[in-house]
């Protein structure tokens, strides 16, 4: 773990004991501070106290002894309305801070010979992906790579740092509000639709934590931004104007004058004097899709902003093995392929799967987000059949009855049962898609969970005769 100084002999309050407050509370132990915690959740709470913490009521504590509030990202800072324990410390007068804060002020304290790289990854849609490959193209080249944030590893329960280090991190905007000291030497902002409006007050709020990533960054630094929606052209050309850093836009679909750029499946640095062609990603068997060559696009700059050379930033794309949950293949019985794209949490995501596959049995539903799937109306006449899950089951089938055949299922066994069931009596190589363009907290704990249980149910069809391979 990453051992938190700053706090030796004093207390701070952590409230949420999943597995971000868990490590946090362990990183602030190793650096000499007294912890203390509290979930509203009676599992998580004994979760807690199984790995030998004790609890202290937040409820009825005195905040006034308080030195910090350790916050865990899922809990609401500012919308739809604060936390009653972000009421609490700001009546005390309590710093809120979250685990990315604490790590970035290890390393601002860190000696210079044990600063680490700092690669910090967000964005709408694709960040998982990318931060992903960004780690194994640093560790295909022989660095010393670790990968956490907002996917794998909580960033404090990393090994610890020293000079030689790589850190690659995922975050979510839900982080980046609680962070303010991060100055990561590569950031990357990969693309902004709307999304977790509800928590951020709105699309400028939204943006505005976005934006966080490209905070703290100076001379020396690069700054990657997608250049293939508006919000990202408009803050690429604002952080061009301020001229503090190296500045590398990406794109999927277009020449750029000066960048990282795809074009039909090529990837191209036009970063020099003219653009080179680097590699051909249709080659790239786990990196398919327009949404993927951004990916590929915003890993390569990174790779390089690091001081990598082309080649092994090329070879590290080529040799990608994938990343599960997102266009993840799980098994196929007979003819019909199953592939775990349950990383899709909304329109957007599900966009880049569904548009992947001529034709797909869509198993989709959940906990709705704002837009619901009405943006995907170009893309309805690929569906053979729907299988509708979970709360927003009902909106979904109100919004593809008479463009697409529905079936509301309840739960993702039943669709995945249905689904198997009518793509088999097709008698043709069909996909059964789940994508579900929707939340997971209605019935389940997260999307892993939510992808883990599509295996298991496709693990579950009679005679299964391949699994594990990777789209």
């Amino acid at each position: 773990m990453i051992p938190v100084r700053g706090f030796e002999g004093k207390t701070v309050a952590v409230f949420g004991l999943a597995r971000t407050g868990l490590a946090a509370a362990r990183a602030l132990q190793a650096g000499g501070a007294q912890v203390a915690l509290w979930d509203d959740r009676p599992a998580a709470r004994e979760a807690a106290l199984a790995e030998g913490f004790e609890l202290t009521d937040l409820n009825s504590a005195d905040w006034w002894g308080f030195s910090a509030l350790l916050l865990s990202p899922g809990v609401p800072l500012t919308h739809p309305a604060p936390h009653w324990t972000v009421e609490r410390a700001k009546a005390a007068g309590v710093e809120i801070v979250g685990d990315i804060e604490l790590f970035a002020r290890a390393v601002n304290a860190a000696p210079e010979h044990k600063r680490p790289k700092v690669v910090a990854i967000t964005g709408t849609n694709g960040k998982s992906t990318t931060t992903a490959l960004i780690a194994h193209i640093c560790a295909s080249a022989g660095r010393d790579t670790r990968m956490g944030g907002n996917i794998g590893v909580g960033v404090l329960g990393l090994e610890d740092m020293h000079g030689g280090a790589v850190y690659v991190l995922e975050m979510s905007s839900y982080q980046l509000d609680l962070t303010s000291s991060l100055k990561p030497d590569v950031s990357l902002l990969l693309n902004i639709t709307p999304d977790h409006l509800d928590r951020h007050g709105g699309m400028d709020g939204y943006v505005a934590a976005k934006r966080r990533v490209l905070l703290n960054q100076g001379k020396g630094d690069t700054a990657i931004i997608g250049v293939d929606d508006p919000y990202g052209q408009r803050i690429c050309t604002e952080v061009v104007a301020a001229n503090r850093r190296t500045i590398v836009p990406i794109s999927s679909s277009k020449a750029i004058g000066r960048g990282v750029y795809v074009l039909q499946g090529l990837l191209y640095d036009a970063t020099g004097e003219r653009a080179v062609e680097i590699a051909d990603l249709l080659r790239a068997r786990s990196l398919p899709g327009r949404h993927n060559w951004q990916n590929a696009a915003a890993a390569y700059a990174a790779a390089r902003g690091l001081g990598l050379t082309p080649e092994e930033a090329a070879e590290g794309l080529m040799t990608f093995p994938g990343l599960a949950h997102r266009m993840e293949t799980v098994g196929q019985v007979g003819r019909v392929r199953f592939v775990n794209d349950s990383k899709a949490t909304n329109a957007d995501a599900a966009r880049q799967a569904m548009s992947s596959y001529p034709k797909i049995y869509w198993i989709a539903g959940g906990q709705a987000k704002a837009g619901g799937i009405e943006g995907l109306a170009d893309l309805f006449p690929r569906i053979e059949k729907a299988y509708l899950i979970g709360e927003a089951s009902h909106v979904f089938a109100d919004v593809l009855t008479g463009k697409a055949p529905v079936a509301e299922c309840g739960t993702l066994e039943r669709a995945v049962e249905r689904a198997y069931a009518d793509a088999a009596a097709s008698g043709q190589d069909a996909v059964v898609l789940l994508s579900p363009a929707c939340a997971s907290f209605d019935q389940f704990a997260d999307f892993e969970a939510r992808g883990d249980a599509f295996r298991l149910a496709v693990q579950g069809l009679e005679a299964p005769v391949q699994r594990g391979a990777r789209a």
